[in-house]
């Protein structure tokens, strides 16, 4: 029987097990996956700990995950785009995607470039789409400054990549530690802490134009003190900020599409969009990934890998 991440209740890591499972059968217009690569994201860590309930409620037994990359296994009716053997990637809207084998709507896939990893592939969704329609809702132009908090995370340091394409000059808040990543990639770091925001006014020569908040915490007010006007700011952490100050939460859900997963990958295959692997872990280890994701400052993204 094919294995897959649950849990029966609310809580910490432990609640975390790898279970046998029916093997499932794609319906009219599905597409049954062969897993080989599915990202964790710390949405998953909320949700499981039912910090995020009245907005994502959990079913018992619940699954986990929305990322994956693999080969396709089996076609439902009507489904002529795909065929068994065809590597791809995309996402899953069941919470089931960490599991050695998934059913997902053939227009939530697309082909895997064979340039792209499968650990990348598979941690593209839910970073990537979230980056994407981050930077789209603050609409950076060339000759301005945009800055992104947690720039070195799963999601920043997609949104950095991505903001600098359109043109502008691009702040990177971050530990020191990723400082050079930051560099190597078009971006001009800045560290985060005490401090901070005059730090963010030497940097931007007293012109900060928009911000993209991939972390919560003070950052919205920040750039509203910064002088970034609420339409410019995109927080994906910062909902009281969102109520209460107007600025936008776009997220993954906006950007959710065939056309979205196919232009990262693209970018990625072509050289032009690095997404970097933290760490991988075997599915059976789902609780060391999470204590790794939740543990910290790591750069870039932690994927959990399936054998072929």
């Amino acid at each position: 029987m094919p294995k897959a991440v649950r849990f029966d209740e609310y809580g910490d890591i432990d609640v975390l097990k790898v279970v046998d499972v029916p093997r499932p059968s794609p319906g009219p217009g599905e597409v049954l996956v062969r897993v080989r690569a599915a990202s964790i994201n710390p949405g998953e860590a909320k949700i499981r700990r039912g910090i995020m309930h009245e907005r994502f409620p959990a079913t018992f037994p619940s699954g986990q995950g929305s990322d994956l990359a693999g080969i396709v296994e089996e076609v439902g009716a009507g489904v002529t785009e795909l065929a068994p053997g065809d590597p791809v990637f995309g996402f899953n809207w069941t919470r089931a995607s960490q599991a050695e084998l998934v059913v997902t709507q053939v227009e939530r896939l697309v082909r895997k470039p064979e340039e792209v990893p499968w650990e990348v592939a598979g941690a593209l969704f839910v970073a990537g789409s979230t980056a994407y329609a981050s930077v789209r809702a603050v609409e950076p132009k060339p000759g301005e400054t945009v800055a992104v908090s947690a720039a070195a995370g799963g999601v920043g340091s997609l949104a950095v990549q991505l903001a600098a394409r359109s043109g502008a000059r691009v702040l990177g808040i971050a530990s020191p530690d990723h400082h050079e990543w930051l560099r190597a990639h078009g971006v001009e770091p800045v560290a985060y802490g005490d401090g901070v925001e005059e730090r963010l006014r030497q940097a931007s020569g007293g012109r900060l134009d928009a911000f993209i908040d991939t972390h919560g915490g003070g950052y919205v007010e920040l750039a509203i003190a910064l002088g970034v006007l609420p339409q410019r700011i995109n927080t994906i952490a910062d909902f009281v900020a969102v109520r209460e100050l107007g600025v936008k939460a776009e997220g993954s859900s906006t950007a959710a599409t065939a056309d979205v997963l196919a232009e990262l990958g693209r970018l990625v295959a072509d050289g032009e969009l690095e997404v970097p692997i933290k760490a991988t872990y075997p599915l059976d280890e789902v609780r060391e990934a999470f204590r790794d994701l939740e543990g910290g400052h790591g750069l870039g993204k932690i994927v959990l890998t399936m054998s072929a």
